[in-house]
């Protein structure tokens, strides 16, 4: 037995983002961004420290929308269209800025994106297989999370909180062929109670933030070092605070340094527009493209950031993980001597933190792992199902309601800027129960409008609307989403109940162009008032359903009655 134990956790999510009606969507590019940042860079680091032989294991949480967008076919074409574009730009980069201080950086990016191409290639454009296939080598330990990272304290019908944990779980089963060890709340959300329905799905364990644990029902023994037992018998572990303020904090963790490549800074609003036309999306405006050319330099303004050294900045990971190394190590031999047991350090993270955010980020990690392994033999790397299974001395607790984020309950996600969504949440959930249990033996388009109907409250429960909201992003966005599908279930139950549920396209359908090419404007305006005419009306044909079920697509396997228990 090792003298501690670390668990690296990587919260892997993203909200479900699908536009087939647009050819380029801004929010679809958060995925292509992650794919290119993050996942295949960390996934290709894994790889190559598995091919040396090492011995590790790392935690990855994989929510559902993620897996459902990573093998959804339209998402993936348009990534590979997506990842040959970055190949080109990179290509003529290396070309305009050759001689300059730009070059290094031009020749990583090209590099960069030339290596994401082929491993998507070699992979088949399959990353859930990835993840999958280190997880059959016992390099990783992939869990799952609710449905939609729906933030459950705030899900008022237990049935409809059953549906976020059950409709995960067998997703999770549809992907992995397994039932998920463990889970990863939403926001690290937790209220007392909510560890009997991950019990009901077989879920062994969850990760909280310090406070859960430390200011649960009795003080734990072993502090926030050892898991708890929940009365339903799930365990949780506790998330340690030193490693997260030295891996998250851009100011006084290992982010920050002045080599690391600055995010605010990018060639799509840098390069001068004709070069970087092509690369934008076909209505022409500057945004993010993912090549960046500058370093945090310093407290100093944007235009005064200095050009970025990818040498210099590799070597800077390299001694952060060794910093970070000694420092476990240190902690943990602290820890064992006083508990007289291995401790385990919790060390969780958001994966897109690693590569996006931080581009040095999946380096990093690497090196924190050949380090962990080489040199330091008494800290082992494990899942926290790994440390279940030694036997250690796990102590029954209850822990106390809290979150991971602001303030640590629920701030977040309940505030002036969000809090009018939830009186709607809270209806399309009460009103999906009462569907669910009314219709028992629905003909087929009707199962095929109630499965629907799961899907939008499912979607409409999604913490990351009242996040962007909070966070005042893309909030424009989070609204028409979060309305959306609201406005979804209300029509579809509107029709199921009054009998107005028809086969067939709608005859009224407004048209989707002008195929002559006259009066544009005219047949835009006609199509609107259409489309106004169609929502009021209580008649949803089987068109639109087709429709909503092409965009919202999420969950193929999903059965409505879930609601019905």
């Amino acid at each position: 037995m090792s003298l501690g134990y670390l668990a690296l956790v990587l919260h892997t999510h993203l909200p479900f983002v699908k536009h087939p009606e647009y050819e380029d969507f801004l929010e679809e590019d958060w995925l292509y961004e992650a794919m290119t940042e993050c996942y295949i860079p960390i996934l290709d680091a894994l790889r190559g420290l598995r091919a040396e032989g090492l011995v590790f294991k790392v935690t990855f949480s994989l929510t559902p929308p993620v897996c459902e967008m990573l093998r959804d076919d339209l998402l993936r074409a348009r990534y590979a269209r997506h990842l040959a574009r970055l190949v080109e730009l990179a290509e003529r980069e290396a070309e305009r800025v050759a001689g300059t201080p730009f070059s290094a950086a031009a020749a990583m990016y090209r590099e960069r994106f030339h290596g994401a191409s082929r491993f998507f290639e070699t992979c088949g454009g399959d990353l859930v297989g990835a993840f999958r296939d280190l997880r059959d080598s016992g390099h990783a330990e992939i869990i799952t999370s609710a449905a939609t990272h729906g933030f459950l304290p705030f899900i008022r019908e237990e049935s409809a909180l059953r549906a976020q944990v059950e409709v995960a779980a067998r997703n999770y089963a549809r992907h992995f062929n397994a039932t998920p060890p463990g889970i990863w709340l939403p926001e690290c959300g937790y209220f007392p109670g909510l560890d009997r329905l991950l019990a009901e799905h077989g879920i062994r364990y969850f990760v909280l933030d310090s406070h859960g644990i430390l200011f649960g029902d009795r003080f734990p023994k072993f502090g926030i070092h050892a898991p708890v037992r929940t009365p339903s018998g799930v365990c949780a572990f506790a998330r340690d605070t030193e490693s997260g303020r030295q891996v998250w904090s851009s100011e006084s963790g290992y982010p920050g340094h002045p080599l690391y490549r600055e995010f605010y800074r990018d060639l799509g609003y840098d390069a001068p527009y004709d070069h970087i036309r092509p690369f934008l999306h076909a209505d022409g405006v500057r945004r993010n493209i993912g090549v960046k050319y500058h370093r945090v330099t310093g407290p100093v303004e944007l235009h005064h950031k200095e050009a970025y050294d990818p040498t210099a900045a590799r070597a800077t990971a390299a001694t952060h993980a060794t910093h970070f190394c000694l420092e476990r190590s240190r902690g943990i031999a602290e820890l064992a001597a006083r508990f007289g047991q291995p401790p385990i350090v919790v060390s969780p993270y958001d994966t897109e933190l690693f590569g996006h955010w931080w581009f040095e980020g999946p380096d990093f990690l690497r090196f924190v792992i050949a380090r962990a392994v080489t040199h330091h033999g008494d800290l082992r790397l494990v899942s926290p199902g790994d440390f279940l299974d030694l036997g250690v001395d796990v102590q029954n607790q209850t822990p106390c309601a809290s979150t991971w984020g602001d303030r640590g309950y629920h701030t977040v996600w309940l505030n002036r800027t969000n809090d009018w969504i939830y009186p709607h949440q809270h209806e399309v959930e009460r009103r999906m129960v009462a569907l669910a249990r009314r219709y028992t033996a629905p003909t087929p388009l009707e199962r095929r409008a109630l499965n629907q109907c799961a899907r939008e409250v499912l979607l409409a429960q999604s913490s990351d609307w009242a996040f962007i909201m909070a966070n005042e992003t893309t909030v424009p966005y989070a609204h028409k989403r979060f309305k959306t599908h609201v406005d979804r279930f209300l029509r579809l139950e509107r029709a199921l109940l009054s009998g107005n549920l028809r086969p067939g396209a709608d005859p009224e359908a407004p048209a989707t162009a002008n195929a002559a090419g006259v009066d544009a404007d005219a047949d835009a305006e006609a199509a609107k008032r259409k489309a106004a005419a169609a929502a009021r009306s209580p008649v949803v044909y089987e068109g639109a359903l087709a429709e909503w079920e092409r965009g919202d697509s999420i969950f193929p396997e999903i059965d409505y009655r879930v609601y019905g228990r």
